[in-house]
């Protein structure tokens, strides 16, 4: 997860407290940092950070988080995640997508639907995948990028990842349009690549747009849209939004503050980790039902947590 500070030497402004998600989109040509920074200076916020990089050259989804929303992030980081690719078959780049120097040309059979489709079913379920060497994996203190451009390529150990979608939308010649859910730490135009060579040519990713970061989906807001925006704190969604997978455990006013001061409380529920709710049905973090039925906490956002009573408040 990428984070700024809390203060900059470069901007004397006075930053606000400020906790929620936003769904960013991301622009082509910019990176992520710079898009969160874009964000961060629309709604003034003190800690911020993203989580899932995409490359400048993609699009889409970005989960921005600010405030205690940061401290969810590696839930986000181990999510899946569903993206829209575009393969370009017949010429192959040294760093898989658009971005490269062409490095080989090769034929394009005739191909099917049928053929497309027999080649990704080849490669869906759990593979092993090499990492490219135009990744940001570290090699003894340096960034495998950093490596490729100084022309030097390192053995990389495949690494596990499962391919749970792989859909053809269309094709128009030599470009192939895909929908794509993996599992974190694919590489898509890696798999575009081996997807290329099963075909019997070579290819690179020519376009990528991220469509979902596990329960985390569209409407996305763009940064002219944040910028236009009256109320750009509008556009922030709630940090549970983001831990729909965990299913809800309303609390009574006793077991809330019980929690909340550190004590542990006695539930019915079965074993397993739970979103927080008050009485108020107000979001306090992610609890875990221990067997027996002992509950301890796992997570509180209490800044967040305390932001939200007051603004209930003040709306009563």
């Amino acid at each position: 997860m990428s984070r700024t500070p809390d203060h900059t030497r470069a901007e004397k402004r006075r930053w606000q407290e400020v906790h929620g998600l936003l769904l960013l989109d991301k622009p082509q040509g910019m990176t992520s940092n710079q898009a969160l920074q874009h964000a961060r200076r629309q709604l003034n916020a003190a800690k911020a950070g993203h989580t899932g990089s995409l490359d400048p050259m993609a699009t889409g989804l970005l989960p921005c988080c600010f405030g205690d929303a940061t401290r969810i992030a590696q839930y986000m980081l181990d999510s899946d995640k569903t993206y829209e690719a575009t393969m370009h078959l017949g010429r192959e780049t040294d760093t898989g997508d658009a971005t490269g120097n062409t490095v080989r040309e090769l034929p394009v059979p005739e191909l099917t639907g049928e053929h497309i489709l027999a080649a990704c079913q080849t490669l869906t379920g759990p593979i092993q995948q090499i990492p490219p060497m135009y990744s940001a994996l570290h090699h003894q203190g340096k960034r495998l990028y950093e490596l490729a451009r100084e022309g030097i390529e390192v053995k990389r150990e495949a690494r596990s990842v499962t391919i749970h979608q792989f859909e053809l939308l269309a094709m128009r010649g030599n470009e192939l349009d895909f929908r794509i859910s993996v599992s974190k730490g694919t590489y898509i135009r890696t798999l575009l690549e081996d997807l290329a060579k099963a075909l019997g040519t070579c290819g690179h990713m020519s376009r990528l747009r991220r469509t979902q970061v596990g329960m985390l989906q569209p409407p996305l807001v763009t940064l002219d849209e944040l910028e236009k925006a009256p109320n750009p704190h509008a556009c922030l969604l709630p940090l549970d939004d983001a831990l729909q997978a965990y299913p809800e455990l309303l609390l009574t006013a006793e077991q809330a503050q019980a929690l909340i001061h550190g004590k542990r409380i006695l539930r019915e529920e079965e074993p397993g980790t739970y979103r927080l709710y008050d009485p108020d049905a107000t979001f306090m973090g992610l609890g875990e039902v221990l067997n027996g039925g002992q509950t301890r906490v796992v997570r509180l956002f209490l800044k967040s947590y305390a932001q939200q009573k007051k603004l209930s408040r003040q709306g009563n």
